[in-house]
């Protein structure tokens, strides 16, 4: 609770002290080393030069989550490919805002942040359609099929939307695991969501697929929803099984059901004024990075949260499995076909990739 206190109260000192620059040069001392990478091919940590440009990075949750460790990732090798010439300033755990916060702060042109990984479906209020088919329930039957997806030309269109319609360039895709729906009270059947009141980001996909379910969506941001669910405003949420953990959500709801409704697909994203900003071989160190990162993500994302699960089991988490996920993928035919209008060719080319 301290640290989520604390992190609140430097948030607007943070984008205060920020507001003056677009790309920084790089401070004297930098932030503290990324925590070490889970493989053996981690770059070596370059010293920032003199004329440095450094590029804000926000992320919502922790660094010990999968995209925080995602973000570090991509952080150590721009700073090593480019000689210290690119300074990636990783916020960790929300302190410049949720999601919605940052994507307005960075279409806004206020210049405070230049980079940022959300939830594909955050750009679905910024005109992101084809973002949206993303986190349609049940689309990817499993984590293969995504990165089907991710390594094809398929998603190389979808990341251009981004630059078209909402003022920011989408560089590579990641994911965070499945979501599943957490709760203040056991949940053992789709049936014990009835009436219950789940916390959504004013989604329109998440709006449906709760309402679906015969709960009610109730709109909280992301850095309330702890209290939220501690005072019973909401009843649960559902969130990727690493991030509950790591924002101490079982502390206030601790309960799970692995109903797997969508896969925590995510995008790193820079406003198309800083990425116009930059050389082409600057350009090309940011565009390798992604790669690296990208794979890093691939590679080490299912063990780390399968790891995370045995460690709730283990602190008497109760965690409900769904076996049979047929009446789940039922209730939410509605949501699907009411979203994917005019985009039903697109979206069955992503189906196809499994």
């Amino acid at each position: 609770m301290k640290k989520r206190l604390l992190s609140l109260l430097l948030a607007g000192t943070m984008i205060m002290a920020m507001s003056a620059c677009g790309l920084q040069s790089a401070p004297a001392t930098t932030e503290s080393e990324p925590a070490a990478s889970t493989t053996e091919s981690e770059p070596a940590a370059a010293t920032p030069a003199a004329d440095a440009i450094t590029l804000v990075y926000a992320e919502v949750n922790p660094e010990d989550t999968i995209v925080g460790q995602m973000a570090a990732d991509f952080k150590s090798k721009v700073e090593e490919l480019s000689g210290g010439q690119i300074i990636i300033d990783v916020q960790y755990s929300g302190v410049l805002g949720a999601e919605q916060d940052v994507l307005d702060t960075m279409m806004g042109g206020g210049n405070t942040i230049q980079m940022a990984r959300i939830s594909a479906f955050a750009l679905t209020s910024y005109g992101g359609e084809k973002s949206k088919l993303l986190s349609l329930p049940y689309t990817f039957v499993d984590r293969n099929h995504f990165w089907n997806f991710a390594e094809s030309d398929l998603a190389k269109e979808f990341l251009e939307e981004s630059s078209a319609t909402s003022g920011v360039t989408g560089l590579f895709y990641g994911e965070e695991g499945f979501r599943h729906f957490f709760t203040a009270k056991e949940v053992n059947a789709m049936s014990d969501l009835a009436g219950m009141k789940l916390r959504v980001s004013n989604d329109p996909v998440m709006n449906g697929l709760v309402e679906s379910l015969g709960a009610s969506p109730t709109v909280v941001s992301f850095g309330e929803l702890y209290s939220a669910l501690q005072s019973g405003v909401v009843d649960g949420a559902e969130q990727p099984i690493a991030n509950y953990k790591s924002n101490a959500f079982p502390e206030v709801a601790n309960n799970m059901i692995l109903d797997g409704h969508t896969l925590g697909a995510v995008e790193i994203i820079i406003t198309n004024d800083a990425w116009a900003s930059l050389t082409d071989e600057q350009k090309g160190w940011i565009t390798e990075a992604g790669k690296y990162a990208q794979a890093q993500n691939k590679a080490n994302s299912e063990s780390k949260e399968n790891e995370v699960l045995e460690q709730l089991k283990a602190d008497g988490c109760n965690v409900v499995d769904v076996a049979d996920k047929s009446e789940w993928q039922e209730a939410v035919k509605g949501v699907i076909d009411e979203n994917i209008v005019g985009y039903e060719d697109l979206y069955q080319k992503l189906l196809d990739l499994k």
